[in-house]
């Protein structure tokens, strides 16, 4: 699978055709809303710029707060982009970050919300209308003295957008229109969030040729790396293990996320840090199973990524192992010429979130292409309705003095 040229071209058009059996396997707006992205990441960078003035003013006067603590929340997928944020932000802006998802603030606020501490609320949602949404941050005024919250959607029309919008303790950032997907799956809207949550609090994060590396990168990764996905998805994995470390272990999450959503459940998925591995969960290695390490740009951490890769390749053999990377072919690191590298230029020097941005197309992908060889409808991979795109049945329990009676007893 190692492919030797890495030159990154630009492509022209699409990078799905619409008569490319999507359409007729119900796979049409999840093909498009992952080939969007690139494209949706230049919005999103034109956006950053221009309303950079606005976020510096909401954002600056609670940073220079030192007992500031943020909050980066979210459900699902959305929940995972903070976990990607976190640790980078954290190392960036030498700050206290947390990521907790809103089904973990939604069930246990008191836990959550038990330092009485200024704290910024960072709520992701696509369409912002779960109902853990609203609920985390409703419990948030309930719970905290000082609160201000950043809402992070891809829907202005959602209800979590329309319950903020006025409010002059919150700033709402909405992104492109098109990311908030309408497939099943969440993919444009989960880098879009990524990125522009990135740039709103480290503008200064991205090289002088700005977002244009990344878009350029993914654009390569669908032109070049398709035809690979698919026939890797094609051998019948049963299990497939994502790694990462640091802001990439949240990457891992969400790539074992997609294809488990995309096949609805028939292919068995996991995810791990690169060093968590060893501790236990390598024991679901067997002969049906592929990993995908996803290695960081961080020197140091990164060799703790390439250990495991190579004692996974002697585990499961090379062809059963992919490796994305930034860093590929550097010198002293023996390869196999079976082994899996999926080498993504232009990258090696971006931070880990960025990078995973480009990486995470990989995951999608071949979700999209799994789904499709089990003959699963990937754009509604539930067609009877036992799980939604937006998540139902939900109830939010109101929480009075009394809800915590027992635990202060």
């Amino acid at each position: 699978m190692t492919r030797g040229d890495t030159t990154l071209t630009t492509t022209s058009g699409f990078p799905f055709d619409e008569q490319d059996g999507f359409v007729a396997h119900r796979a049409w707006d999840t093909a498009r809303e992952i080939g969007q992205q690139p494209e949706l990441w230049r919005e999103v960078a034109t956006t950053a710029a221009e309303r950079a003035v606005e976020v510096e003013r909401f954002l600056a006067p609670l940073l220079a707060d030192g007992s500031l603590r943020v909050v980066l929340t979210g459900a699902g997928t959305s929940a995972f982009v903070a976990e990607v944020l976190a640790p980078s932000l954290t190392r960036r802006l030498r700050r206290r970050i947390d990521a907790v998802a809103t089904t973990d603030i939604v069930s246990n606020p008191r836990e959550v919300y038990g330092e009485d501490v200024p704290t910024l609320l960072v709520s992701f949602a696509r369409s912002g209308d779960s109902p853990e949404s609203v609920a985390a941050t409703d419990l948030a005024d309930q719970c905290l003295r000082s609160v201000h919250h950043l809402v992070v959607t891809c829907n202005g029309e959602g209800t979590l957008a329309r319950a903020h919008a006025e409010r002059a303790d919150s700033f709402v950032l909405l992104m492109p229109p098109r990311s908030n997907d309408r497939g099943f799956a969440m993919t444009s809207s989960f880098t879009c969030m990524l990125l522009a949550t990135y740039l709103a609090f480290d503008p200064t994060g991205l090289a002088a040729s700005g977002v244009e590396p990344l878009a350029r990168a993914a654009e390569w990764l669908m032109a070049e790396w398709d035809a690979e996905i698919t026939a890797l998805a094609g051998r019948g994995y049963e299990r497939v293990v994502y790694l990462g470390s640091g802001p990439l272990r949240g990457l891992a999450r969400e790539s074992a996320l997609k294809l488990l959503e995309l096949t609805a459940g028939g292919v068995d998925s996991y995810f791990e840090s690169s060093l968590g591995f060893r501790h236990g969960p390598k024991s679901m290695l067997d002969e049906r199973t592929l990993a995908v390490a996803y290695v960081s740009n961080d020197p140091y951490t990164r060799r703790y990524d390439e250990d495991i890769v190579g004692e996974l390749r002697r585990a499961l053999g090379a062809a059963h192992v992919l490796e994305v990377t930034a860093h590929a072919g550097e010198p002293g690191r023996e390869r196999d010429d079976e082994a899996g590298v999926l080498a993504v230029p232009g990258l090696a020097d971006v931070p880990d979130p960025l990078a995973g941005i480009v990486f995470v197309i990989a995951a999608q992908l071949f979700g999209l292409r799994a789904s499709l060889a089990l003959g699963r409808t990937p754009d509604n991979p539930f067609p009877d309705g036992e799980v939604n795109r937006v998540v139902r049945g939900v109830v939010v329990h109101p929480l009075t003095e009394s809800s915590g009676a027992a635990e202060e007893a």
